[in-house]
Order: C-alpha cells, then sequence, then structure tokens
C-alpha cells in the first residue's frame, strides 16, 4: 500500500513539473534570423509603383522568447539607418538619400510596436491582425495601423504613411524636382512599409494570441 501511495505522489510530482513548465498558452514562440525592412513610394500619375529597403536595421526584441505575439513583439523597436537605402540601383539609391533623406532632420528613423490586436483564428488557415507601431520620422512621431499575417512560420506586416504627416513636405518637393522627367512630375506623398521576419512556433496545443 504505501508503495502504490509513494508512485502516486511520485506521478502527481512529475504532473505538477509538466504544468509548471508549459507556457500559459500552449506556444513557445520565437523570432530567428534578421528582420526585414520594405517600402514602396509611387511616381507618375499613373502611380507606378518603385520598391525597396534598408540594408542597415537594428531590431530590439521585447523578448527572445514568448507564449504569444504580444509577449515577443509589443514595445520591440527597430533603427534604420536611411543611408543605407536599397533599390538594388546604385544611382537612384544616392539620389534619394541626396534629394530626399537628407532634407529630412535626422539619419535615422525609429518604429516601436506599441499595442496589437489578433483576428479570430480559425484553425488551418493564417493568423491575421494588427500591429500598431509609432514611426518616428523628421522629428515626427505617428502611430500607424499595420495590418500582419502569419502563415508557414513567416510574419508578414504592411501599412501606409502619409509623407505630410512627418512634416516631409521639403523632402517631397526636392526628390520630385529632382526626378520631375522620370517621374512625370508627380511623386506621391503616401507610402507602403513594411516588415518580415521567420517566427518559430513550438509546443502549440492552441491558437496564440
Amino acid at each position: 500500500m504505501l508503495k502504490i501511495m509513494f508512485s502516486l505522489m511520485l506521478l502527481l510530482a512529475g504532473v505538477n513539473a509538466v504544468a509548471l513548465n508549459t507556457p500559459k498558452h500552449g506556444c513557445v514562440l520565437k523570432q530567428e534570423g534578421p528582420l526585414t525592412v520594405t517600402w514602396g513610394a509611387y511616381k507618375t500619375a499613373a502611380k507606378a509603383k518603385v520598391s525597396g529597403s534598408f540594408n542597415s536595421v537594428k531590431f530590439t526584441p521585447s523578448a527572445k522568447s514568448g507564449a504569444n505575439f504580444r509577449e515577443i513583439f509589443v514595445g520591440s523597436s527597430v533603427v534604420i539607418d536611411t543611408a543605407s537605402v536599397n533599390t538594388n540601383h546604385a544611382e537612384r539609391d544616392a539620389t534619394l538619400v541626396t534629394h530626399f533623406f537628407t532634407q529630412m532632420s535626422g539619419k535615422t528613423i525609429t518604429a516601436k510596436i506599441v499595442d496589437m490586436s489578433s483576428d479570430k483564428h480559425e484553425k488551418g488557415k493564417a493568423k491575421t491582425g494588427i500591429f500598431r507601431v509609432e514611426v518616428t520620422m523628421n522629428g515626427v512621431s505617428r502611430v500607424v495601423p499595420m495590418a500582419f499575417r502569419y502563415e508557414n512560420g513567416q510574419l508578414h506586416v504592411n501599412g501606409v504613411i502619409d509623407l505630410f504627416d512627418f512634416s516631409a513636405n521639403k523632402a517631397l518637393r526636392a526628390i520630385n524636382k529632382a526626378c520631375y522627367d522620370l517621374h512625370e512630375g508627380k511623386t506621391w506623398n503616401d507610402v507602403a512599409i513594411g516588415f518580415s521576419t521567420k517566427i518559430s512556433a513550438t509546443l502549440c496545443t492552441s491558437d496564440t494570441k
């Protein structure tokens, strides 16, 4: 009888140990590898898109791992060196630095995820929702809603900013003047912004929030 009771006690201790070490929401999420920042600007009356990225992006996560997206992303931040702009066209990159980014105060753009909300998730489908990202550019900060999509281990986040919201009128006029013929006299003030990264998920038994 004593042996049976002792065995039961050991079993219960093991169960409790597993419970204590199991994440509250049944998942361990971890951001892995680089975080890539992309953008898309528009030119001509037809709104032709020019896409690019930045080679120098310093990402500071709020946590190395967590049970949900909120734990690992809210509070995370990036610092972008605007001189590292990359459109796979060296001459265009130099023009953007000289006639756009240097027309604004500061040499960096910073962003911080300040909040998030998730859509109702259906099993087997991509997880979606909204990140609220505080973007600081040209000495002006604005909170920008950015839609996220998480599927097959990849997180993609996209939003739009208005350069006028960041008092970048001078920079917009300068790049439009420098590229007047190429842009056919029209450079748009709305710019698509986004970032992507890999998120590993292990021990998942329920939806992440």
